[in-house]
Formats: C-alpha cells, sequence, structure tokens
C-alpha cells in the first residue's frame, strides 16, 4: 500500500502546483495569426512559424467573417459561441474569452471553415515554468513507449506458446481459453456499451492537442483486417503504428512454435519466456517512476486547463467503476451460479484473502501465490485444475485491464470526435477497439499499470495521439488496484467453472470455510 499512497501523494502535489502556476502565471492562448481588416471581414495576412494557424489550411489573402468556438462539441458542456469578425479587436476579444486547449473554427466569405486549435503562448510565464515538467513528463512517456512493441510481441509468444505445449491437457486447456476469451469479450461489451450510453468524452475540455488535419485513419473494418496482416514484419516492428499487426504475427509465432519440433521448439520457447521476464523487469522499473511521472503530468496538465479537466476525468473514472462493478457483480456470479452450479456469496467469500491481496498489490502475478494457495485451501479445487487454470490466467485473462482499455480509447475517441474535423468514431473504430482490446489483454503484463502500456498499442492502431493516455494516468493507480480485484476474481471463478466441468463437487460446499 505503500506505493499508493505515494502516488497519490505526488498527484495531489501536482494538483497543487499546476493551480498555483494557474493562478500566478500569464498564459495568453495563441493562434500565431496576423489579419489585416478589410470590408465585410479579417483577411488573413500570415502566420509564425509552426505556429497552430500555419498548421491550419488557411492561405494568405483568406478573408474570415466569422470565428466559432468550440463547435461540435456537447451544447451543454461547452457552449458553441460564434463571433462575427469586423475588426482586429473582434480576434483579440476571441483569445481573451478563449482557454487552452479551446478550438477555433475560422469561417471564409466563401463559407467554408478551417479549424485552428488554441495553445499557450510560447513566451509565456507559464510556459517558461512549465518546461521542466513538459521535459520530464515527455521522458516519462517516451519510456512507456519504448515498452510497447517488446512487451507486446514477447508476452504473447510466450503465452501462446505455453498454452499450446500442454497437449496431453487439450480438454482442459480447450475449456479454459474459451472461458478466459469469453469473459474477456463480456467485459469488453459491458464497457463499451456503458462508455457509449454515457459519453464522457463528448465535450470534455482535457486540453489534448488536436489531430493533424488528415491524420485520422480513414479505412473501413474490413480494411482494418486486411491491414492487419504485415508485409513486412520488420517494418511493424519499428513503428507503434503497427501494433495490429504485431499481435497477429505474434499468435501466428506462438501458435507455429508450439508445431516446431525439438530442439528448436523449446529454445525459441524459453528465449521468449525469458525475453517476456526481462522485459517485465524494465517494466517495473519504468513503473517505479509513476509518482514522478504523475507529479510532471499533473502539473502540465492542470497549469493549462485548471479544474475543468477534472469533471470529464471523474465521469471518466465513474463510468471504469461502474463497468468494472457491473462485471464482477453481476456477469462473473452469474457464470459462476449457472454454468459453474456454485454460490457466487459463497465463493466470493472464499476468495477474500486473494481479492485484498490483489487490491494491495496491483498486479496479478504478485497475487498468484495467494491466488493458487486459497482456491485450493477455500475453495476446494483440485491441484489439477488451479495448476493449469490459475498461472495461465494471470498470463492471458485480464478482464478488467480489457474493460478499461476500451472505455480509456473509446473516451479520447470521443473527445476527438467533437473537436477534431477529420476523426469520426465509426462503427468499424467500435469493432476495431473491441478486437485490440480483446488481444491486448492476453499480452498484458500481470504488473501495476502494465494496462496503460497496452492502452498505448490501441490508440496507435486507431491513429490517436498517444499523449492522451498520459492524462489518464494521472488518475491511473484507484482504477488499477479495482480493474486487478476483478482480473484475479475472474480468475478464481474459471477455476470454480472448469472444476465444475470436470466433475469436482469441492467448489460447491466453498462456504465452508477452513
Amino acid at each position: 500500500m505503500k506505493f499508493h499512497w505515494k502516488v497519490l501523494a505526488w498527484m495531489a502535489a501536482g494538483v497543487v502546483f499546476g493551480l498555483c502556476l494557474q493562478r500566478f502565471t500569464a498564459a495568453p492562448p495563441w493562434s500565431g495569426a496576423t489579419f489585416e481588416e478589410v470590408d465585410g471581414g479579417l483577411r488573413f495576412a500570415a502566420a509564425k512559424a509552426d505556429s497552430p494557424a500555419q498548421k491550419s489550411k488557411l492561405e494568405a489573402g483568406d478573408v474570415l467573417v466569422a470565428v466559432i468556438r468550440n463547435k461540435g462539441s456537447v451544447e451543454s458542456k461547452r457552449p458553441q459561441v460564434r463571433t462575427p469578425l469586423t475588426t482586429t479587436a473582434d480576434y483579440e476579444d476571441v483569445l481573451t474569452q478563449a482557454t487552452n486547449g479551446d478550438v477555433l473554427w475560422f469561417e471564409r466569405d466563401d463559407g467554408s471553415q478551417e479549424l485552428v486549435s488554441l495553445g499557450m503562448a510560447p513566451d509565456s510565464d507559464r510556459a517558461r515554468w512549465m518546461a521542466p515538467f513538459e521535459f520530464l513528463a515527455d521522458i516519462f512517456m517516451a519510456l512507456l513507449k519504448m515498452l510497447i512493441v517488446p512487451i507486446v510481441l514477447t508476452s504473447i509468444i510466450s503465452g501462446v506458446a505455453g498454452v499450446g505445449t500442454v497437449k496431453d491437457l487439450s480438454r482442459l486447456g480447450g475449456k479454459t481459453f474459451a472461458y478466459y476469451i469469453g469473459t474477456s469479450l463480456l467485459a469488453i461489451l459491458v464497457g463499451q456499451a456503458l462508455v457509449s450510453i454515457v459519453r464522457p468524452g463528448d465535450g470534455a475540455a482535457l486540453g489534448l492537442a488536436q489531430l493533424e488535419p488528415g491524420s485520422a485513419p480513414e479505412d473501413s473494418f474490413l480494411d482494418v483486417l486486411r491491414r492487419m496482416v504485415p508485409s513486412n514484419v520488420f517494418e511493424s516492428l519499428s513503428d507503434n503504428a503497427g501494433m495490429l499487426q504485431i499481435i497477429f504475427f505474434a499468435l501466428l509465432f506462438g501458435f507455429f512454435l508450439t508445431q516446431t519440433p525439438e530442439p528448436h521448439g523449446t529454445r525459441l520457447k524459453e528465449f521468449f519466456e525469458s525475453a517476456f521476464q526481462v522485459m517485465l523487469r524494465m517494466a517495473e522499473g519504468v513503473l517505479k517512476l509513476l509518482p514522478y511521472g504523475v507529479f510532471c503530468l499533473m502539473v502540465r496538465v492542470v497549469a493549462k486547463t485548471g479544474f475543468n479537466v477534472f469533471a470529464p476525468l471523474l465521469l471518466y473514472m465513474g463510468v471504469v467503476t461502474a463497468a468494472l462493478l457491473i462485471h464482477a457483480a453481476v456477469t462473473l456470479p452469474l457464470i459462476v451460479r449457472f454454468v459453474g452450479k456454485a454460490s457466487p456469496r459463497r465463493w466470493f467469500r472464499a476468495m477474500s484473502p486473494a481479492l485484498m491481496t490483489a487490491f494491495s498489490t496491483s498486479s496479478s502475478s504478485m497475487t498468484l501465490p495467494v491466488t493458487l494457495e486459497t482456491v485450493e485451501k477455500r475453495g476446494r479445487v483440485s491441484n489439477r485444475v488451479t495448476s493449469f487454470t490459475l498461472p495461465l490466467g494471470a498470463t492471458i485473462n485480464m478482464d478488467g485491464t480489457a474493460l478499461y482499455e476500451c472505455i480509456g480509447v473509446v473516451f479520447l475517441a470521443q473527445y476527438y470526435s467533437g473537436v477534431s474535423p477529420d476523426f469520426v468514431l465509426t462503427f468499424g473504430d467500435q469493432a476495431l477497439v473491441v478486437l485490440m482490446a480483446l488481444l491486448a489483454s492476453v499480452g498484458a503484463a500481470g504488473i501495476p499499470s502494465a494496462g496503460l502500456v497496452m492502452m498505448l498499442a490501441i490508440l496507435a492502431a486507431l491513429g490517436l495521439p498517444l499523449e492522451g493516455a498520459a492524462l489518464l494516468l494521472a488518475v491511473d493507480r484507484p482504477l488499477d488496484m479495482l480493474r486487478t480485484v476483478v482480473n484475479v476474481w475472474s480468475d478464481s471463478c474459471g477455476a470454480c467453472v472448469i472444476a465444475r466441468s470436470e466433475g469436482e463437487e469441492g467448489p460447491l460446499h466453498a462456504g465452508d470455510l477452513p
């Protein structure tokens, strides 16, 4: 628990310091545009190098008649405001009323419109104060991005190879794998349904950089499936955006690794298992920097947007918590009752030591020894079942993580749909999120905050900026504790269901605790 409190303390410190920068430093919005007054509006004259105005499609000589703020946002959250432009003072008034993270749509005299996102003036006092925190936050995010490809590749290959080598337990393995895939899919669908109903990302004032024009993919879901097969896997490995191809290759490689004759199959399997263990140690080392990374991220976010960012983040946290509760208290108990033929209430009582350990450690891998002992001694499931299902579950069964990844990605996609003209969250995109969350949950390491690394993979596949996940990282720790409990709870329910399917009677009497 000590590490949890350390993370929360540094997060609170980052909020306080960010609010101080908000209160005592100036940071006028900046778009880098220069205008000349003409009859009927303002003529766009020039734009500073690398400014938001220069990155837009505005061209010198364009006559602008109005500016629209918050177009595409939900009116109840961020009202749309249209201001006619007749003098340069009108434009200055718009900048005065706007805040960092707002989006301006310039309306030309021909009726067309162009997006310009506002950022902080680079020479402002606040920008100078924020520079070191921006630098450290970028370094921390770069460390997380560095982990994506190697940890996904090694974890999926070693996980699939480990499943396929147990030939004498093919029936037990098939049941276990079907249960884990089924419950993960149910968890993702619960999360997607809830986030689509509540829509916490619509109109959210997150202050994130806008998508560059043309950066959002326009592929249909069938195009995505076609693109899933890599023409050059080494090229895919060099780019986080090729994550779907990497996962596809890793699944195939892991499967055919089990078909490779000795000694080559064993050698490669041991190599990838060793590489995965090294990546786990590296991830643990990077995540030890989490308190300080969260501090820098909170300073950056709060200094830019103030408390405006917390309302949508609290709503996002509420959606994740509610979805986890629905899956843990409704979906899984129904499976235990009607498939496992056991009492969910008594099974929950029996599993309480493992669930408390999961909550305190935020790691299903670290909880595994307690889970094994709890399911065998208090749940009365045979060692034959627990020794196979639970280690496999700690590797590939991440219901809570899959649910969280789906909600987090859709939340950010909803935000970008409201402020970026090139991005629309289509049904195909949502289907891709479901598929990616399912596959990424197989490769998620059972260590604290590992789900965030896998979320980066899904964002990259959708063509969304990875920096959005940095914002979610600021509130990740409490959610990480909850979703780990759901992960371990699902593993234990799986052991109960598989044991009953194998004819064991022990789980029926799990209420008679020793």
